[in-house]
């Protein structure tokens, strides 16, 4: 895939994030593509519920395992709207997806939280190599960024 495939796909992720938003939830979306660019799934986040692990990357992960072959699996792409946290890394790497494309980074949403006085998660902010090595990763894009902080200021009421 190209760099305008991946924007093309972030810029969909940024649009489920205001969905999301929208509907009282934390502003995350994602897709899932496979190799040949097609979209397999889409998923936005659902923590308002009240069940905290509702976050659409691992969503998409547990979709793919159910519904894709391993080889598929591997030849797949993640795009979202920021990187994943601890939880959703790991359940990309067990599940043996490929590639993970995010527009804003967790470096950068743990500075926006601090900004907007917001409480720290419950989990270490780590990037997705730290907790998954193998997985190949690109992100963030900085062109994006503002966008998801936007929507970031908007849900924690700055905005």
């Amino acid at each position: 895939m190209t760099h305008d495939d991946d924007i093309h796909f972030l810029k969909r992720c940024i649009a489920l994030a205001t969905e999301a938003l929208e509907a009282g939830d934390e502003p995350f979306g994602s897709v899932l593509v496979d190799r040949n660019g097609r979209l397999l799934k889409e998923a936005r986040n659902r923590v308002g519920g009240g069940d905290a692990t509702q976050h659409p990357e691992f969503e998409l992960a547990r979709w793919a395992a159910q519904h894709l072959g391993e080889d598929e699996r591997y030849q797949a792409t993640v795009f979202t709207s920021g990187e994943h946290c601890p939880m959703c890394a790991a359940a990309h790497a067990w599940v043996k997806l490929g590639r993970i494309v995010y527009a804003s980074s967790t470096r950068q949403l743990t500075t926006w939280l601090e900004e907007l006085g917001v409480e720290a998660p419950p989990l270490k902010p780590l990037a997705i190599t730290e907790v998954a090595p193998g997985i190949p990763v690109d992100g963030p894009y900085p062109a994006l960024a503002q966008e998801i902080h936007a929507l970031h200021r908007r849900y924690h009421g700055k905005n």
